[in-house]
């Protein structure tokens, strides 16, 4: 006979669904969603088209009937490109938009079974692990408001302690009327104790207390076992065991004093922690990990393999037929549980300057069916990177100088000159892509920062003089570049 769910376990199913469903997607058409992008990367419309897509396929898979779901499975992605052309930061800014649960890894990282390096399981460990803070954090949210008042009650406690009732287990025996005389002691004083704590709770509330130390009782947090199963296939194992022998040693506490603001922010955490249910948190970042998390596999032209393998080629292509079952669709375990990775997303690039996508072994090759080249940049990229990205590298300087006091300008000239410069260096030595201008600054603003704190004229102006001044001849003496640039 089949189980009826009680409404509770329908609407934990429902919620836990309605989750799943809202983290790692959004409603974004795939044009405003390239547009977002545009924020911080410049140029590579291809690539943002393609994860554009990728993505809101992902939203659409989510609306089709449960039978057609696990049927549509993500394309994963290959991106190439040289460093520094935005590859990393695509499938970062991607996931921050759509609050998926996101890793980055290397596929240099891995070897095969038996050989030194980490276990590809691992690559789906961590993602769980970051799912599960994603929900944590989440839950920790919605809790928040009855977390704060909790938080607050603690602080009245300690304020305010309530009054103990001296009881004598031997009063009955003895016929001794010390019960009664503290029951009338402990009505006495209930009145002073209320009043205290609603004169507390009232400069609580205007904010007085604020700055005020207090002596609290803060639980201490397990120490981790270091080192110990990692870079290994047991890795799982010891997180298991440190999980079991945590949940069977008592709670270590220690006094702090902290000021009332600290002890605010410890308390609700704390009462938050309480709040949630850490089971139903599994289950659900379980969830999200499989329909929503991104894994981001970078440098996988390194374990490419250029024609017969023999020596170190025969480890870099095991690491790929390790990889395959990951991509492919496997199940693997977890201390959360078990997670299945046939619907997450995976993102794979490269340099492939010494090998070329058609260098992995097929079975890979076949499951990363769209190919996006990222182009190089050029001088017109350099000077839309030092300005139009909200976070551009020319308004990280200013602010940073800012706090110095330091009022730095540059002139459209001295814009130009640095896109030049790092135009014709990325030419002429490696092309380390948009990298390059973090090279370039730092050199051209040494002087600058290092007598900040001194300066007479806080008002400082970078034109193109000023640029050839300090980069020209580095820039022009090849031998010399290889070392400074």
């Amino acid at each position: 006979m089949a189980k009826v769910k009680t409404s509770k376990e329908a609407k934990e199913v429902s919620d836990i669904k309605a989750m799943v469903d809202t983290m790692g997607t959004n409603e974004q058409t795939p044009k405003q969603i390239v547009t977002e992008l545009d924020k911080y990367i410049v140029g590579q419309k291809e690539a943002k088209r393609s994860v554009a897509i990728a993505l809101r396929n992902r939203w659409r898979s989510h609306r089709l009937d449960e039978s057609m779901q696990d049927d549509v499975i993500p394309k994963n992605i290959l991106m190439i490109g040289s460093t520094g052309v935005g590859k990393t930061e695509i499938a970062r800014r991607l996931a921050k938009l759509v609050r998926a649960p996101f890793i980055k890894v290397e596929a240099t990282k891995f070897t095969e079974v038996g050989y030194v390096g980490r276990d590809v399981e691992s690559i789906i460990r961590d993602l769980a692990e970051t799912s599960v803070r994603m929900v944590r954090q989440q839950r920790m949210e919605d809790v928040r408001e009855k977390a704060e008042e909790l938080a607050e009650d603690r602080i009245l406690d300690v304020f305010v302690p309530e009054p103990k009732k001296s009881h004598n287990p031997l009063g009955r025996l003895f016929g001794n009327d010390s019960e009664e005389e503290s029951s009338d002691d402990a009505e006495k004083e209930a009145p002073k104790y209320q009043a205290g704590r609603e004169w507390v709770r009232k400069r609580l509330d205007k904010g007085e207390l604020e700055k005020e130390l207090i002596e609290i009782d803060v639980e201490e947090a397990p120490r981790p076992m270091v080192g110990m199963f990692s870079g290994s296939s047991l890795e799982s194992m010891g997180d298991n065991l440190q999980d079991m022998i945590g949940s069977l040693m008592p709670k270590r506490h220690k006094k702090r004093k902290v000021t009332v603001a600290a002890a605010r922010k410890i308390f609700a955490q704390e009462e938050a922690a309480k709040l949630i249910d850490m089971e139903e948190v599994a289950e659900t970042a379980v969830k999200v990990a499989e329909r929503s998390g991104i894994v981001f596999l970078d440098e996988i032209d390194k374990v490419a393999v250029r024609g017969h393998s023999s020596g170190a080629d025969v480890s870099r292509e095991g690491v790929q037929r390790d990889i395959l079952p990951i991509v492919e669709g496997s199940t693997v375990m977890t201390k959360y549980g078990p997670v299945k990775t046939d619907h997450v997303l995976f993102i794979a690039a490269g340099a492939f300057h010494m090998s070329k996508p058609s260098d992995l072994i097929p079975e890979l090759q076949g499951r990363f069916p769209i190919r996006v080249e990222l182009k190089s940049l050029q001088q017109e990229d350099f000077e839309k990177i030092l300005t139009e990205p909200q976070n551009a590298l020319l308004k990280q300087y200013k602010a940073l100088l800012a706090t110095e006091g330091v009022t730095l300008d540059f002139a459209e000239s001295a814009i130009t000159r640095l896109a030049e410069i790092a135009c014709d260096v990325n030419e002429q030595a490696e092309d380390i892509g948009a990298r390059r201008l973090h090279t370039l600054l730092e050199k051209l603003l040494e002087d600058v920062s290092f007598d900040a704190p001194d300066l007479a004229d806080k008002n400082v102006t970078i034109d193109a003089t000023y640029v050839d001044d300090k980069l020209s001849e580095i820039a022009k003496n090849r031998d010399l570049s290889q070392f400074i640039l």
